[in-house]
């Protein structure tokens, strides 16, 4: 069972994230889902993969297309957890969330 909980504050970085993700798909030349690219977000960082959401959101293209990309291809939507060893640039160490 998916985690969708997360604070109101981190919901609104998210849909910050979701805008930007809606034009640098576009720039891609591919279609985007803006709640499917919202659910990847809140089902990665509240299962399992952290982010450091405001670096995510202020990220140079290059990494945030790299994390955005890299999760939409790599969560297990069943789950909430990211597989085959991806690991987002913008994601919290282990010691930040596993004191």
């Amino acid at each position: 069972m998916i985690n969708w909980k997360i604070t109101k504050q981190e919901s609104e970085i998210i849909m910050e994230i979701v805008q930007r993700a809606e034009r640098i798909y576009k720039k891609a030349g591919r279609d985007v889902d803006p709640l499917q690219v919202n659910m990847d977000l809140t089902a990665t960082h509240a299962n399992g993969c952290p982010l450091r959401l405001t670096e995510l959101l202020q990220a140079p293209d290059f990494d945030f297309a790299h994390d955005l990309f890299g999760i939409e291809h790599h969560l297990n939507r069943e789950t909430g957890k990211l597989g085959d060893y991806f690991f987002p640039r913008c994601a919290k160490a282990q010691k930040e969330h596993h004191p």
